[in-house]
Order: structure tokens, then sequence, then C-alpha cells
């Protein structure tokens, strides 16, 4: 079943096409990592897919539900408030930047969605957050500050965040892009452990040797457009002279 579904969107900002005509579609389960040079689309059609930027046309579906669709004129309508409310809590989003709450320990930054959105029991909340943090080796930063974290421990609580909601679908948009490569590594690993517990994943990421490692698919996207998609091993052995160019900057680091 396709958890999402995405058909010939479009976004421009001004007069610059950022999104040409893109359609995509992820399956439960499934790990899909974007890539391509910077100025691509690839965090606008991120911030698209959950409705931080709104489409100028296209269809955005989760779970055969639709969150827009286009009407006659090809520009895309949206559902009303309490649909999109519905559809929202199946997916959860992590930043290249954290976003987290500087003003909240490390365990309210956790807790407070599910608490203030989903209303749920605040013990049973509570007793979620600090499994989380343990998966995330920090049960001991629990009262500590945003202030007080590294990047890479930040990253993790935001990880952690986006996984009390109990999102069907997680999109990161360039988890390590803020970090230095001893942490990066730390962020990456995380990942990685989320893969094994089968949740499907759509990840922009710059790290072309984890997105041929961890993904079920890689879709490379340049110019607004996505030029190809397919397997790992499709796409990082492909033949295609625009891939090929933008691989080779990585050199043989993947």
């Amino acid at each position: 079943m396709y958890l999402l579904e995405m058909n010939h969107v479009r976004k421009s900002f001004n007069s610059q096409e950022v999104l040409k005509d893109i359609s995509l579609s992820v399956k439960e389960g499934e790990i899909v990592s974007i890539i391509g040079p910077s100025g691509s689309g690839k965090s606008t059609l991120l911030r698209c897919a959950t409705m931080l930027e709104q489409m100028d046309g296209g269809e955005l579906i989760y779970l055969k539900e639709k969150a827009a669709w286009n009407e006659a004129d090809g520009v895309s309508t949206y559902a009303d408030k309490e649909t999109l409310k519905k559809i929202q809590k199946h997916y959860g989003l992590v930043f290249q930047n954290f976003h987290l709450f500087p003003h909240m320990s490390v365990l309210q930054n956790i807790m407070d969605a599910p608490l203030h959105v989903q209303k749920r029991n605040k013990e049973e909340v509570h007793e979620e957050a600090m499994k989380l943090l343990k998966k995330m080796g920090l049960e001991d930063k629990a009262k500590a500050y945003p202030c007080q974290l590294s990047g890479g421990q930040s990253q993790r609580v935001a990880i952690a965040r986006a996984l009390a909601l109990n999102p069907k679908i997680l999109f990161f948009d360039e988890p390590t892009s803020a970090l230095d490569p001893e942490l990066t590594g730390e962020v990456l690993k995380v990942i990685r452990s989320l893969a094994d517990l089968q949740i499907t994943m759509v990840i922009v990421t710059h790290e072309m040797a984890f997105a041929r490692d961890i993904s079920d698919r890689v879709i490379f996207m340049a110019d607004g457009i996505i030029v190809e998609e397919g397997t790992p091993e499709e796409v990082f052995s492909s033949s295609n002279v625009r891939t090929q160019s933008f691989l080779g900057r990585y050199g043989d680091n993947f």
C-alpha cells in the first residue's frame, strides 16, 4: 500500500519554477533517499509533502486520503482544516537545524506534542519519551536543555520528538548538514537503527554512501525534476550523464 502519493507537483517562488511536474510514491516500510545538487528542489519537495509549503499544482495523498488535488484550472486545492489535521498525524519531519524549543528540557520537547496535540495520557507519554531517549542513547539528558547539547545530541532529540507522535512516515531534511563529520556518524547510526524497525522514511541527504546503503530506492533530482530513480545499484551505476556528473563530485566516497 502507498503511504504517500504526490502527482504532477508544481511549485514556484515568484517567477522561479522550483518543482516542475514531479510525481513520486512511497510504499509502507520503504526507505527512499532523495539526492541531487543544491537548488534542485529536494527540500521544497519535502516541504510540500509535509504541507509547510502549498503546492501551486498537483495532488498530495496520504493513505488514499487526498490532502490536495487539482481543480480544472490545474491549481491545487487543499482539503478542509479537519481533514488536513487528521492527515498530518500520519507523518513526522526532522529538520536540518533541529528546531528544538530552547526554553524546554529535552524531555519536555519530546512530550509536548503528544500531550498538547494528541491529548494523550501524561504517564504513558512520559514512559514512551524515556524509552525513546534510551534508544537514542540520551536517557541521562532528559533534564538538560538544548543549549547544553552537542549538535548530534540535538538532532537525536529531534528524531525522538518526531517518533513520539508515532508517525506512519518520517521525513528527514538533510539531517546531518548542520553537523561536523564526527557527529554526522552518530546521527546516521540512529537513522540506520530506525530502518531495522521497518519505519517508512523519506530522506533528503548529501551523504552518498549512507543513501546507497540504507535505501530501497534512490531518487536523483536536478533543476526541479526527477532525472531518474531506481534501486541504489541502478542509480549509483547509472550511465545518465547528469547523474554521473553529480556523483562524480563525490569521487569514490560511496
